[in-house]
Parts: structure tokens; sequence; C-alpha cells
């Protein structure tokens, strides 16, 4: 290359400039307050939306809950196809929290990222808990809180790894974005600014206010919710909150799972007695330890000298005492001869359509739905969680491996698996575990396991080992709907009102008559089956409720009582003592009596508690809420007076109680307080021990 090609070439000049590091930084561009509103309403509706599919699945075996996607994009669009409002009100309870984290940190880029982060977790443990346990997070896992990691590993289902991995990369996502938006906004997310004095004053009185105000609201919003009449009921029913309480999951789909939760923080039990204190429930305890030496007196029985079984038969009752209706013949002749040889009657129940969990509750505790709040309308759901002691009948028997619970069906309606846990049951087999129930048996087209399978599986249950238990069984054959299901049904059934039967009610009548034929031949091949057992039994059998299809009975308030009387009987083998006796004052009853009836028929000896219960039913039959004809709603007890019966059947009003029922009643009401909602002051006497 030649000097004269090298001058021609151009050459790039290479330019080097300085910093000067005392020369002010590049301003960046403050975001105004307008947008940090906006994204308040963003990310407030994205952890609504991260809660709300934690709750949600695609696939369950309840086949009341709704999938992710009803539950999802439905639980925005009702708001404009039903004019319902609850998912707002989900976005104002969890946006409240928001507020008063942003005001506490005063950093809208530090203060989101961490209130995505408690979402997220409670999401995904949300999930977790639905999927293993199909049930929703409630209250009673605070408590988890106070344990060790180890309970809380019991939510974790198989691959949960990848949720958490999945909920892990989107909350690196929004870390990433909050970074870049940090670094873009001038005022680094700052809400409150100020350089005087006067003005971090005035920001910080501006930020104590918007901690109080909301924390005040949801508070005040928390602890009044599930009292009937409160300005927060009200609110909630406004915006459309309908509770579902029998079924957790369901609930917290239907109305957004803070909605679902805070509602159950803090329910109205009961009135707290004028005069309920530590001396008056020892004199309460004291006056039925001596009624229980006057009852024991007479009595050479023990109750746990024999296996107990409670039989909750799912909807039965008898089509032929429902008025204005005639059946083509008897859905139930063993059921009426059996009750025709032993203790039996008629029971009253709350219930119409639904209802059976406070049947059951009432049959285990002894303990009355009509002494609680108008407000507590599920003590499974609602007490039972929170509950520092809670005695039940079963526990008379002692070690819990001597009280078996069985349901064909899912072990978390209701909270059932967590709640016969603590009623002291070593097992309570379902369909879906943890303990699984053996026989599944369905008849027909129906979709729901037979009492025969229902029955073999507590069969087992009561043949093995040579200790006596306590048996639960709560069928489900006869659970609505009604549609044709069976086989070769000639049942008939037809109007006497001079008005036909509609389509559907008709066909519901007639499928739920054979039904109550197949449990009634089940029921007595069962006691058969028992009779050959060379061990003391005695079984209580009821129905829970009239099933929810009389629309035309129903029509007619003059029914109410006809539609909640099932039957009920309390029967012993052939092994026992008390086969064919017949207690006293049958005729009635209701299921928080059935235990001190038991007693009664087997002649055994009681406690002071279940002499008590033998001298309430003495003075009252049986004893519910206020009566109604419509399925019964989760929403509150119906408004009146409670429902009292006589001896014959017949209503009484607690004007004409004499002075001992009233002292009776007033005693009930102490005791029941102090178990559920007082200081337990009788657990440390032994007022629930028997001789």
């Amino acid at each position: 290359m030649t000097n004269e090609s090298v001058n021609t070439e151009t050459i790039e000049e290479l330019k080097i400039s300085t910093i000067d590091p005392n020369a002010p930084a590049k301003e960046r561009k403050e975001f105004p307050g307008w947008l940090y509103g906006i994204l308040f309403v963003v990310f407030d509706a994205i952890g609504v939306a991260a809660l709300q599919i934690g709750v949600s699945q695609s696939a369950t075996r309840v086949k009341l809950s709704n999938n992710m996607w009803l539950t999802g994009w439905g639980f925005v669009t009702k708001m404009f196809t039903n004019l319902n409002f609850v998912a707002v009100l989900n976005l104002i309870l969890w946006g409240v929290l928001y507020v008063i984290l942003l005001m506490l940190i005063n950093r809208f880029w530090i203060a989101t990222p961490i209130f995505l982060a408690v979402t997220f977790i409670i999401a995904v443990i949300e999930h977790f808990k639905v999927s293993i346990r199909y049930e929703a997070i409630l209250p009673s896992d605070l408590n988890f809180l106070k344990a060790d990691a180890g309970n809380l590993m019991s939510f974790m289902p198989a691959g949960a790894q990848w949720t958490i991995l999945l909920a892990v990369v989107i909350f690196v996502a929004f870390i990433a974005l909050f970074v870049f938006l940090n670094h873009r906004d001038g005022r680094h997310g700052k809400l409150f600014r100020g350089d005087d004095k006067q003005s971090r004053s005035l920001n910080a009185i501006v930020r104590l206010l918007l901690i109080i105000v909301p924390g005040t609201f949801f508070t005040l919003y928390s602890m009044q919710v599930s009292t009937v009449g409160s300005w927060a009921k009200t609110f909630s029913s406004a915006m459309g909150d309908m509770p579902s309480m029998w079924d957790s999951v369901y609930d917290a789909q239907r109305n957004g799972p803070m909605v679902a939760f805070t509602r159950q923080l803090n329910p109205k039990v009961m009135v707290k007695p004028d005069d309920y204190s530590e001396e008056t429930m020892k004199e309460v305890a004291a006056r039925y330890e001596k009624e229980a030496k006057k009852i024991n007196a007479s009595r050479t029985e023990n109750m746990t000298d024999s296996t107990v079984i409670y039989v909750l038969s799912e909807s039965f009752s008898d089509p032929s005492r429902v008025p204005g209706l005639k059946i083509n013949k008897d859905s139930m002749p063993n059921i009426r001869s059996i009750k025709e040889n032993t203790t039996s009657g008629l029971m009253l129940s709350s219930g119409y359509g639904g209802g059976t969990a406070n049947l059951e509750y009432m049959g285990l505790t002894g303990l009355s739905m009509s002494n609680f709040d108008s407000s507590l309308t599920s003590p499974y759901q609602q007490l039972v969680p929170s509950e520092h002691w809670t005695p039940t009948i079963n526990q008379l028997w002692g070690a819990s491996k001597n009280s078996i619970g069985l349901h064909p069906y899912e072990s978390s309606m209701y909270s059932r698996a967590t709640n016969y846990k603590k009623f002291g049951f070593s097992h309570f087999y379902t369909l879906t575990g943890p303990d699984v129930i053996k026989y599944q048996d369905k008849i027909d087209e129906s979709p729901y396991v037979s009492d025969k399978s229902s029955y073999d599986s507590a069969l087992e249950g009561i043949k093995s080992g040579k200790t006596n238990k306590f048996i639960q069984i709560i069928t489900m054959q006869n659970h609505m709907p009604y549609h044709e299901w069976y086989e070769n049904n000639d049942y008939t059934a037809e109007s006497t009102t001079g008005t036909p039967l509609g389509d559907d009610e008709q066909q519901s009548i007639e499928t739920y008559q054979k039904g109550v034929e197949i449990t009634d031949q089940a029921t007595q091949e069962f006691l058969n089956e028992l009779d050959a057992l060379d061990k003391p039994v005695t079984v209580v059998f009821y129905g829970d409720h009239l099933p929810g299809i009389y629309s035309s009975a129903s029509e007619d308030d003059n029914n109410s009582l006809a539609l909640h009387l099932t039957d009920y009987f309390i029967w012993s083998n052939k092994a026992s003592s008390s086969q064919g006796n017949k207690a006293s004052d049958a005729a009635y009853s209701s299921p928080n009596f059935f235990v001190a009836q038991a007693a009664d028929h087997m002649n055994a000896k009681v406690s002071p508690y279940l002499a008590f219960l033998t001298e309430m039913h003495s003075k009252i039959a049986a004893m519910e809420p206020p009566l109604v004809n419509k399925i019964q709603g989760w929403d509150r007890i119906p408004e009146g007076q409670n429902s009292y019966l006589d001896q014959n059947g017949n209503p009484m009003s607690t004007d004409d109680f004499d002075k001992e029922t009233k002292q009776l009643l007033a005693d009930y009401k102490l005791i029941q307080y102090d178990i559920t909602a007082g200081k337990n002051y009788l657990k440390d006497t032994d007022f629930m021990t028997l001789p």
C-alpha cells in the first residue's frame, strides 16, 4: 500500500466524552396520582381473581359446585345478568386491606408486591386445600399459624411443586414489572411526600386516617356480617351474598373467598343468659346430679355395655302422611311394623328438603337449634371448627377407636371430616376418604350409594372386635333430586285437593316412594343381621326431614307441622335385655332428646346431662326453630316463635309453660351457652360423666 493510498482513506475519529459526576441526574417523569388509582384497582382485581382461582376446580364429585369457568367469568358476569355485585364486595374487602398496607409502607412499588405475595400464598394454599380436602380455608385454619410446618404440609397434594412453581414464576414476572415501573416513576411510588414539617405532619394524619377508617370498617364488617339485622349483614345481602353453608367450597366459589371467610369469623351463637356465671353453672350441675341419682336408683343397665348405632336416614318419611296426597300402596310396611313393637314415634324436624347437618348435630350433642341465635344457621360450619370443648355422645364410649362414622358421599360436606375428628371419631368412612367406605353399590340409574351398601359397610365395623362401639351412619340413597331412577317402579301418587299434581312433582314423589320402599327393605335386613349377633346392639333410626318435593302441600301454611314430622324408632336386638321395650313419652321427639330416650329404652343409668334431657323431654316432647314450608336456606333461621310440641303433638306456647318447664328451658340455655359460647365451666365437673 502506498502513502498516497493511505492519505486518501477516511480515518474514523474516536470521540470520547466524559460524564460530570456533579451534573444533575436525568429526571424521570413522575406518575400522576390518578394512575396510582387505576393501578390500585387493577392489582386489587388481580388479587381477587387469584383468590377466586384458588377455590375453583374444574371437576368434583359434588354436583352443586361450579367449574372454574363458571366461578371465574360467571362470578363477574352475574353483575350484569342477575344484578349480583358480590364480586364488587370482594374487591372492597380485599381492597380495604390493600389500602391499609399502602398507608403503612407509603411506597406503592413495595407495598403492592407484598400484597400480591400474600394473595398468591393464600390462593395456593386455598387451591391445595380444595384439591386434597375439598374444603375452603376456614377461620379455624388460622390455628395452623400457631402450629408447626408439618401441619401445613397436610394441605400439599401430589404435584404441588408445579403449582408453587407457576405461582413463583408469575410473582417474579410481577416483581420485574414493579422494578421497571419503579425505575420509570420519578416519585418511586411514594404516595405522600412533603419536605417541610407541616406537610409531613399533615401527611401522617391523612395516612393514619386511611388506616383507621378502612381498618374500622373491615373489623366492624367482619364482626357483624354474621348477625341478622346488622348493617353489615344487610349490606352483604344487598351486594348479593347468598350463603351456601352446606359446602364451604361452593360457598367460596359462589360468593367469593373473602366474603365466605369473613362471614364465619364471628358468628353470633347465643345471647348470654343474664345469670350466667361459674357459680350458676355449679348450681345447675348440682341440680341435675341429684336428678341423675334419683333416675339411676331404678335403672340396672349401662348404656356403654351395648353398641349403639345412630342411623340418620336421608329424607326418610312416610308419604302417606302428606296432606292432600293419595298413594297407591304403603312404601314402608317393615318399618311401620318395627315401630309398633318398640320405642317409636314422630320426630319434629326444623328442616324441609334440607338441613341434614343441623339435625345430625342435635342428635350427637343433645343441644337444640332452638336455643341458638337466628344468625347461627349451621353449627358444623360456623361453630364447631372453633369450639374449645365439643362434648358428643359418642365420647361416652371412651377411646376414639370405639367411635366410627360412615357417610357414602363427600367427606367435606358440612366440613364433616374435620368435625368428626373433633368429635372424637377414629374413622369417618366416605367416598372421598381419607377413610374410604367399602361398599358403594348404586341402584339402577340412581347417582347415590344404596342404603344396603351403607348398612353392609357398618356391619363390618360392628362385628369387628369385642369392644362396644358407637356407630354413626348418615345415608345418602334418598337425597334429592328424584328423577326416574328405578326400574319396575309401580308407585303412583295423585292429589286429593282437586288440583292435579304437576308432572315434575308427581315424578319426584313416585321416584321417592320407590326409594323409601328400598330403604324399608334394607333396614329390615340390617336389623335381622343385628339380631343374629351375640352382642347387645341398640339402633336409633330417624329420618332427618321430608324431601322438598311436595310443592302442592307446601303452599298451605296449615300443613307446616305435617311437613316437618318424620319417623323414628329405638330398637334393640335379641342379645339386649331391652328388646321390645317401649319407653314412655315417645310419641313425639326431636333429635336432641334421642340419647336420653335411648337410655330410657335401655333402662340405662344416666349422667347429670342425660338426666336433664330426660326431664326436659318429659315437659317438652319436641323443640325446633320456627317451621317454614320451603327448602331451608342458609341465610338465617326463620322468624317467629320456636316450635314446641307436647306429648300429644300439639303446639305449645312459652306463655303457657309452668314454672318447672320455664326453669328447665332456662337451664337448657345456660348449659348450651356454656358449652358453645361460654367459658366451659361444666367441663371441669362430672356433668357429662356416666356413673
